[in-house]
């Protein structure tokens, strides 16, 4: 099977999530099954210039499962942020679920405990295989989905329970009055048009349609699309329809539009596959979309992207509104023109930048000082925003500014080294003449603690007179005496860089890491998926500023949004 995307066209050429993003000319991005650990997150994941990250990764099965949302900080930037479908979870740092945060806090629509004790599993476990990411825009909620494949029969109660879970947030958001757009791998085919495989079977007499769509999920999920075929009467509760299917809307007659096929059998070459992949919105925003369509062609995964592109302008509320506008906090833009730039203050709790890994960096010199983690506040004190032709560039400090200013590090360092060199003897002095110099640094000059401090009394610090003749007492007195207070000094420099080194290591050492990636897929063989494999540690390669070079990450489902 394949992994890597990034040994095919267009992906070859700039191997960097920037350059993909800017392939896909696509505003918000969405991958599902990432199967990463925290640990394997890397800068190349998370700090992508101009953009901004949102991960679910599981809480239970490492390495398993996984969606993350990317947004373009130039067009779009969201006012909230959670993960999970219930709303049990809690958000970084806080030991208070979304659904219990104050009300102006919550995206709302959380499933009720009546809807809940419907799904037959625990909320909790239906959020814990990180497959949901929910954003918050003044236009809708976006729903980045990763549902649970048909593997076998031991997890088809798991897979109707969240199937159920995500029909009652959706349900309860539209009741809110909110509009709601669901991209991701939703790992159900709605029809026999969408599935090769039902085609095949209905045709060669095997089976009906009617016994197709009749299966549980499918049915379940044929409920929520306004063009889904249900057979007998609707369930209770799900009287209406909710969602309106965009790629089929552009593509009705279209056979053949798969999403997914069956690496195992190299099914893609002659299109033997099934559409579980959607981009699906809620029925008052059905007049907002230009186009959609899928990818095929894009390689890299058993997968192929699925896009929608918004309207410039669409309608609400009795009149036509540029879509920047309701994309954005209120403010920051009117008109489809920039009003305010785009910042730190914009980043959200589950923002992938202010995961300690990345937001709390310390320079290594820092890491020996003893200087505590810069805030997530000075992080971002080197970013500039410019405005350029309407978008918003993200600039690092240039070259030579962070030269001036590690040169002024270096500077300050050797006026506190120079007050640490000790004077030495003649003798010394002609012997060290022909030797490299090397200044002493020791942690008490550091600090600002006169030398006189460190002179108690330790012990004999040195072998100085076990291999001699003893002196007279006011022969060679000098020599001895600096002898074993530069002794005594070494002895303690080296104390304290193990120490710092320990420090070091263990910050090196992530508490929150998961286990291993699971070397199982979880599709079938019309509904797989490609397994990604991250296993390069990003802490090593980033705290101690080793040149390494970065594996591809695996890229699976793709769902992109984009306007123009």
């Amino acid at each position: 099977m394949e992994h890597n995307p990034f040994g095919y066209q267009p992906w070859r050429e700039k191997r960097t999530f920037e350059a993909m993003f800017d392939t896909l000319e696509a505003d918000i991005v969405v991958f599902q099954e990432t199967k990463i650990q925290r640990k394997d997150l890397r800068d190349d994941m998370v700090l992508v210039p101009g953009w901004d990250c949102y991960f679910s990764l599981p809480k239970a099965k490492k390495g398993y499962s996984g969606v993350v949302i990317y947004t373009r900080n130039a067009t779009c930037a969201p006012i909230r942020a959670e993960e999970g479908v219930t709303g049990v979870l809690c958000p970084p740092n806080s030991s208070t679920s979304y659904r219990d945060l104050p009300e102006e806090q919550q995206i709302g629509g959380y499933p009720t405990v009546q809807q809940l004790s419907k799904c037959g599993v625990d909320a909790a476990a239906l959020d814990s295989e990180g497959r949901c990411v929910i954003l918050e825009f003044p236009a809708f909620v976006l729903l980045g989905i990763y549902s649970p494949a048909n593997r076998d029969e031991t997890r088809d109660g798991f897979r109707l329970g969240f199937m159920n879970a995500l029909d009652a947030r959706i349900r309860n958001l539209v009741a809110m009055g909110k509009r709601v757009f669901v991209a991701g791998d939703l790992n159900v085919a709605r029809g026999e048009a969408d599935s090769a495989s039902a085609a095949e079977a209905i045709r060669k007499r095997i089976s009906t349609e009617d016994e197709f769509i009749s299966t549980p999920a499918r049915r379940l999920f044929n409920h929520m699309l306004s063009d889904g075929r249900v057979i007998g009467e609707r369930d209770e509760g799900r009287e209406l329809p909710v969602l309106h299917d965009i790629c089929r809307s552009f593509h009705p007659d279209r056979r053949g539009m798969y999403t997914c096929w069956e690496q195992r059998i190299n099914a893609r070459p002659g299109n033997y596959g099934s559409r579980i992949d959607y981009v699906l919105c809620s029925l008052d925003m059905k007049e907002w979309f230009l186009d959609s369509n899928i990818q095929e062609g894009l390689m890299g995964s058993d997968h192929c992207p699925v896009y929608a592109v918004f309207k410039e302008f669409v309608p609400l509320r009795g009149t036509d509104v540029n879509i920047r506008d309701i994309m954005n906090p209120p403010g920051t833009f009117r008109n489809g023109q920039r009003l305010q730039e785009y910042s730190s203050k914009n980043l959200l709790p589950l923002s992938g930048r202010l995961i300690p890994e990345f937001c709390k960096r310390r320079n290594i010199k820092d890491m020996f000082l003893n200087r505590p983690y810069a805030s997530g506040k000075d992080t971002f004190s080197g970013l500039q925003t410019q405005q350029i032709s309407g978008s918003i560039v993200e600039q690092m400090p240039s070259t030579d500014e962070v030269k001036n200013h590690s040169m002024n590090r270096v500077s300050g360092l050797s006026k506190v080294e120079d007050r640490a060199v000790r004077k030495r003897s003649p003798a010394k002095e002609t012997f060290a003449s022909n030797q490299p110099k090397r200044r002493k640094y020791t942690a008490g000059t550091a600090a600002g603690i006169p030398n006189k401090s460190l002179q108690t009394n330790q012990g004999q610090q040195s072998l100085e007179g076990f291999f001699k003749p003893k002196q007279n007492k006011d022969e060679g007195m000098g020599d001895a005496e600096e002898f074993k207070e530069d002794s005594r000094l070494a002895s303690l420099d080296i104390f304290e860089s193990d120490s710092h080194t320990a420090s070091m290591s263990e910050e090196l050492q992530d508490p929150g890491s998961h286990m291993g990636p699971s070397s199982m897929g979880e599709r079938s063989a019309a509904e797989s998926s490609a397994e990604t494999g991250v296993s390069e540690t990003h802490a090593s390669a980033t705290v101690l500023g080793d040149e390494t070079v970065v594996d591809p990450i695996n890229l699976l489902d793709v769902s992109t949004t984009t306007w123009s």
